[in-house]
């Protein structure tokens, strides 16, 4: 008899892994279950008037690296390539990016030129904070957070500014808290072999070998710096539910996964609300924290360690405007901490993709809600109403870009810890969750965005490499 290989969640990791493993030489029996109704996990895209896309989570995919052309390869695979929107290297949304700092938008310097100008809102040119960096030594510690790896080797002000809306605008999170090791690891990686970061990233770390398609070459020869889909990023999902049912996966909807037991031959028991499953392999693509508490007994060491994993929430307030314009072109701004605790900062999604603003076209923006202002809110026990969301986002909408009109339409998501915190130390929690799976022999493997990336190339990284893992002879082989 063959085996069973159970996949737990179905948004976009335990989708690439359910592909993955489908497409093996030999495939093994999978199934993929989801607590939710639908699949696609922080992947969302919704329809509203005349046909505009909105997006409710991620809304831009990179190419760049090998794992962005990994992922452009999943499209092709999917047939989706007529349906690429990408951003080309010469559009405004690829060049331009801001900074919203003393009440007023501060374009971040591009190319080379740029860092010998003034550019506030830094006090000098960013030259002198390259030529800091290039003359400081490599640090000692095996880890740091990022405000205090930014302030020793690029000076304060990157580091209050530049680094601190790095970190809410890709993680929500606090620059103070966030491990520079585990949230930007080639930065980490660059110090450590180059002793510099400019330098490391100048020479690269040597590239590795990356698949190729067409699309890819285009891609390149473009120089894309993101990309869509034309009915929004959830064509993505949806294309792989369809190619998985076509490959004869079992895909089970609306079925939260209550606990697991492992049986005296080695075998996993998932227990569902009205049933169970038998496994000889079972891949995690649900949060850490969640799966932490659906182990048994014989693995606590290592729901300790993922039950510190921690994640944070974020509103996205999505919002149109009929007749209005923006002050600048470019993919948007981020807001640091220190000008808005409140506000992360804001996607002008008509700059990127004007083919999803709908008949007539509307002027689209995402404003993105979190950082301590929503942490405090939750830890109160605060009522966290649409209402709240929508105010402050208009507002901050008015204020920062000058849309003073109401919005035609508006819409509000409160997502809760969806986005994980790799804090100072993460890297050590990683280590002793794969020494306890390796020590044990556990058929078990973990993807998602919970420990090596959150974006979505990292997740269909991930969901890749538990599939290859999975499917080796041995368990965590």
């Amino acid at each position: 008899m063959g085996r069973t290989v159970v996949v737990l969640g179905g948004g976009i990791s335990g989708l690439a892994a359910s592909y993955h493993l489908s497409r093996a030489p030999c495939p093994p029996k999978v199934v993929l279950v989801e607590g939710s109704e639908r699949l696609g996990g922080w992947i969302r895209s919704v329809r509203g008037p005349g046909d505009a896309v909105f997006e409710l989570g991620p809304r831009g995919i990179r190419p760049a690296g090998a794992l962005g052309a990994r992922t452009l390869l999943l499209v092709s695979e999917l047939g989706l390539d007529s349906e690429v929107l990408p951003v080309r290297g010469d559009h405004p949304a690829a060049q331009n990016r801001f900074l919203y700092v003393g009440g007023a938008l501060h374009a971040l310097p591009s190319g080379l030129r740029g860092l010998f100008r003034p550019s506030p809102p830094f006090s000098k040119p960013l030259f002198w904070a390259g030529l800091k960096e290039l003359t400081t030594p490599r640090g000692k510690d095996p880890d740091e957070t990022v405000h205090s790896f930014a302030q020793r080797r690029l000076g304060p002000e990157v580091a209050s500014l530049a680094m601190d809306s790095l970190c809410r605008g890709v993680f929500a999170g606090n620059s103070r808290e966030l491990s520079i090791r585990s949230c930007f690891p080639s930065l980490f990686q660059a110090e450590q072999t180059h002793r510099s970061v400019l330098l490391g990233l100048l020479l690269g770390a040597g590239r590795s070998p990356q698949p190729d398609s067409a699309l890819i070459r285009q891609a390149r020869a473009e120089r894309w710096s993101q990309w869509s889909l034309r009915g929004g990023l959830e064509m993505l999902p949806q294309a792989l539910n369809t190619h998985l049912t076509s490959r004869g996966v079992t895909v089970l909807k609306g079925q939260p996964v209550c606990g697991l037991s492992l049986q005296a031959e080695g075998r996993w028991k998932v227990f569902l609300g009205d049933g169970s499953l038998e496994a000889d392999h079972v891949i995690s693509a649900v949060p850490a924290s969640v799966l932490s508490g659906l182990l048994p007994a014989q693995a606590a060491p290592l729901a300790r360690a993922l039950c510190a994993i921690t994640a944070v929430s974020v509103a996205v307030v999505n919002l149109q405007y009929q007749g209005a314009r923006l002050p600048v072109q470019g993919f948007g701004h981020l807001v640091p901490s220190s000008e808005d605790p409140g506000i992360l900062g804001i996607v002008y999604d008509s700059v990127a993709f004007p083919e999803q603003d709908g008949s007539p076209p509307g002027l689209r923006v995402t404003v993105m809600l979190g950082g301590s202002w929503l942490q405090t809110l939750e830890a109160r026990g605060s009522v966290l109403s649409q209402e709240l969301f929508q105010q402050r986002a208009q507002q901050a909408a008015a204020t920062q870009l000058g849309l003073k009109e109401p919005p035609s339409h508006c819409l509000v998501h409160l997502h809760k810890n969806c986005i994980p915190q790799y804090t100072l130390g993460h890297w050590q929690k990683l280590e002793a969750a794969t020494r306890f799976l390796a020590s044990q022999r556990l058929p078990l493997t973990l993807a998602g965005a919970s420990y090596e990336g959150v974006a979505v190339n990292d997740c269909i990284e991930s969901g890749r490499q538990a599939a290859a893992q999975a499917l080796g002879s041995e368990p965590n082989s």
